[in-house]
């Protein structure tokens, strides 16, 4: 008896695995909200790889036009109603494949000193960011929603530190609070969406934005890493 082929799943498929076996106390209408936000944070991935790609293929870098614009995209996405979403969907688009284009330098400089460098850093990022969301959603309380002040004083703080602080611990300190905005920002979606916020567009961008910072900082420790261990070899 022939048996049909099975289907290949697809990356939507995955992200509905990955939703089974939550705190019972998320009620499926948030668990359906969860993985629009998610699959639009995939989608926000690869445009910002694709503005990566860009980035190589015409050498073009990110300037002050394209930082404001980041900042306007920002603004239309959080402040224009859900009535509007496939607008709102090329706006959030469009600031991920401009963080894409900005990203291009620094993987550069990254692929010269060694390029495993890359696929190691968005491997630990995807790992890291899936094992916070993972914590925060099935937490058994809304713990992680009093980070917020801390996170905000621990922002302040490397913000002023950056006058007397080690690079090094700029960078693990950032690394520790782009962690730690995961789990804030995770229950927080949670608890708006109980609340009847359905903008996952939204929210959406705010994931996207912890994803991109932890990804920025691994790449730039792994390639100091990296480079140091060069530089100590030549001495020896």
């Amino acid at each position: 008896m022939n048996r049909e082929p099975q289907r290949e799943p697809t990356f939507f498929d995955n992200v509905n695995r990955a939703f089974t076996g939550l705190n019972h106390d998320i009620s499926k209408d948030t668990q359906e909200h969860l993985r629009n936000v998610y699959a639009t944070v995939g989608a926000g991935i690869f445009s910002s790889a694709l503005g990566v790609a860009f980035y190589f293929l015409t050498g073009f870098t990110q300037g002050l036009f394209f930082s404001l614009a980041s900042f306007y995209l920002i603004y239309k996405v959080y402040t224009t109603g859900p009535e509007t979403d496939a607008n709102r969907m090329a706006m959030f688009l469009a600031f991920c494949g401009i963080n894409g284009i900005g990203l291009g330098p620094l993987i550069h400089v990254t692929l010269e000193i060694d390029g495993s460098i890359l696929l190691t850093s968005i491997l630990a990022s995807a790992a890291i960011f899936g094992c916070f969301t993972m914590a925060a959603l099935k937490a058994t309380s809304t713990k992680y929603l009093h980070l917020g002040g801390t996170l905000s004083s621990a922002l302040l703080f490397l913000l002023f530190g950056s006058f007397f602080l080690s690079h090094s611990v700029l960078l693990w300190g950032g690394l520790a609070v782009a962690c730690g905005f995961i789990l804030y920002d995770t229950q927080m979606i949670v608890e708006k969406n109980r609340r009847g916020d359905n903008d996952y567009l939204r929210h959406a961008l705010e994931l996207f934005i912890d994803f991109a910072n932890v990804f920025r900082h691994i790449l730039i420790l792994l390639a100091q890493k990296k480079d140091n261990e060069r530089r100590n070899k030549r001495k020896d």
